[in-house]
């Protein structure tokens, strides 16, 4: 029986490395819990990604957006890989996992202001928090796991360290700008690189492409939900009612087609050494951060129709086509080798993601590319057909 499918936490358990291999490994309900809570953040995000972009702030919004949501997407990958090597579910696993929430519900407080204003004091907060009861948590695998010590506490020392530097870096002038977090954002990123030469630590590879899964589909939804408000507040003020329309429908073929777009890959398959798995959880956070931006794009493309926003068409149509095609991408360069897809089946996705973008300049920009979204998802299921009769 797996450490974490007991009704009740225990007390206390020695906190080891789960195996690899380890039979029936699936989502356990308090990391469902962390990702509903920790969609919160990303919701805030979209919405002030939103109100930037309606405002004109096109520059600056993107950059905002982009620094705001590598910090959700951070936090919650370092969570969900450490849960899948060191899930004990006992009481101080659970009471720490809960600290993270609370971080977590920081930084969704901190997102507006960080967007709309370029203060970054709560959200660095709550990202502050997250990651000390990371290093809680990598302390006390180094205290029980001695197989594993060695990355463990280097997992830590590199947490802290960088929790020390955001902080500081709160102290500087104006936050010590893009350069800093830059500098900060890469040891960040370096952490894991590190810790993993000593000793690698365990993760199992099905419980992995669930997770990411999971949190693809609550993204996805609350992205649906964020464009359904702003539709439904057109259609209340029967303002553009039929271009609106035609937004939502265009929306709702386009996170359709990108729903099974991601799902139709084996993820599992690629994730068989630590560096693919490396790389495949780091090219999510594009595969995050533009699911999210299409819900706030279509709310921003509604405000467009509706003569609500200080964007031109292009600008508007951009918003959205930008997104999609780096969502259709990412995925397809994260499981291309996987796919081990021949001739034209191959080349389906990236054609797809091109003419995505050419239809920023082409009337009703947002249907057009649900359109040819859906249509690359027939080709695909056409050309899947194709090979298996040959």
């Amino acid at each position: 029986m797996s450490q974490s499918s007991s009704p009740s936490s225990a007390w206390y358990r020695p906190m080891l490395a789960r195996h690899a291999g380890e039979s029936h490994r699936t989502a356990t309900g308090l990391e469902l819990f962390f990702d509903l809570c920790f969609v919160a953040a990303v919701a805030q995000a979209s919405s002030a990604f939103e109100h930037a972009m309606v405002a004109g702030g096109s520059l600056h919004g993107l950059l905002g957006y982009a620094l705001v949501f590598f910090a959700i997407w951070w936090a919650w990958m370092n969570f969900t890989w450490f849960a899948s090597a060191y899930d004990t579910d006992d009481v101080p696993y659970r009471l720490l996992t809960l600290v993270q929430i609370t971080g977590a519900l920081v930084m969704a407080a901190g997102a507006t202001e960080a967007l709309e204003r370029g203060d970054f004091t709560v959200i660095t907060w709550g990202y502050v928090i997250m990651r000390l009861a990371m290093v809680t948590q990598w302390l006390r695998a180094a205290y029980t796991d001695r197989q594993h010590r060695r990355s463990a506490l280097r997992y830590a020392l590199g947490i802290l360290v960088l929790q020390v530097g955001w902080l500081v870096r709160l102290l500087l002038s104006h936050d010590g700008g893009i350069g800093s977090f830059a500098v900060l954002a890469m040891g960040e990123l370096m952490v894991p690189v590190w810790a993993e030469r000593a000793v690698g630590t365990s993760w199992h590879p099905e419980h992995i492409a669930e997770r990411y899964g999971l949190f693809t589909l609550i993204v996805l939804g609350e992205s649906i939900m964020a464009a359904g408000m702003a539709v439904r507040t057109a259609l209340d003020t029967h303002q553009e009612t039929g271009s609106v329309l035609t937004i939502a429908l265009g929306g709702i073929l386009t996170v359709f087609a990108l729903w099974w777009l991601y799902f139709a890959q084996d993820a599992p398959r690629r994730l068989r050494t630590q560096s693919t798995a490396m790389l495949w959880g780091y090219g999510h956070y594009v595969v995050f951060a533009s699911a999210a931006a299409v819900g706030a794009s279509l709310a921003v493309n509604v405000a467009r129709v509706t003569g609500h926003a200080a964007l031109t068409n292009v600008e508007a149509a951009a918003t959205y086509t930008v997104p999609v095609a780096l969502f259709i991408t990412c995925v397809w360069l994260l499981h291309r080798r996987a796919a081990q897809a021949s001739g034209m089946a191959s080349v389906l996705t990236p054609l797809a993601a091109l003419a995505v973008l050419a239809t920023t300049f082409a009337p009703f920009t947002v249907l057009c590319t649900g359109v040819i979204a859906s249509l690359m998802i027939g080709a695909h299921l056409l050309a899947s057909r194709q090979e298996r009769q040959e």
